[in-house]
């Protein structure tokens, strides 16, 4: 056997994982640049906005990345462990001052949020190149349905993280000035 045959693809494999690698260690590296990296997606939106506007087509490619979007956001807004399972099995959140505090967990982290929407418009972005996914389409409709979907949907997750009282979004570490504050309460339940 001739050991030549399989140099070229031997060569391919590994330019292929060198490359993996590379962009992997791209990507380890930005995971503690969270507004670096969200400015890096605006930007991405941004070309995208403009690509779509400028060639005034592929309107259903952006509605189907909104639909996409909404998707990830449900993912995002919403708590690893569904409450509404749990409240079969009783209540698992804290109800009194002394009871365990339990930190909010995402579905989607927001790494993996930011990194499958920023591929989601690359790829988008993609499509646009490509006349096949130009299908003509009266795009106030799709973009009124979209709104009425992502009324629809936002007002029914808001309405499940007032019924658990979760907020999704924190504003970093908890800091601590020394003092303790007098209790309000001896219940959650009460406030």
């Amino acid at each position: 056997m001739d050991a030549g045959g399989a140099s070229p693809r031997a060569a391919i494999s590994r330019w292929k994982f060198a490359a993996w690698r590379q962009y992997q260690h791209l990507l380890d590296k930005s995971t503690p640049h969270v507004g670096r990296r969200w400015a890096g997606f605006v930007v991405v939106a941004l070309v995208y906005a403009l690509r779509v506007y400028l060639v005034e087509g592929f309107y259903i490619v952006s509605y189907g990345l909104g639909i996409y979007i909404l998707n990830l956001l449900i993912g995002f807004l919403s708590p690893q462990v569904d409450p509404e399972v749990l409240d079969a099995e009783g209540p698992t959140l804290p109800s009194s001052s002394s009871d365990e505090f339990r930190p909010f967990v995402r579905r989607l982290p927001e790494f993996k949020f930011w990194y499958s929407i920023t591929k989601a418009f690359c790829i988008a972005f993609v499509m646009t190149f490509f006349s096949v996914f130009d299908v003509p389409v009266f795009w106030p409709i799709l973009l009124f349905y979209w709104v009425v979907l992502f009324t629809l949907t936002m007002r029914r997750q808001i309405s499940q993280m007032i019924k658990y009282k979760y907020l999704p979004f924190s504003s970093g570490k908890q800091r601590y000035d020394g003092k303790r504050a007098p209790p309000e309460s001896t219940s959650l339940s009460e406030a």
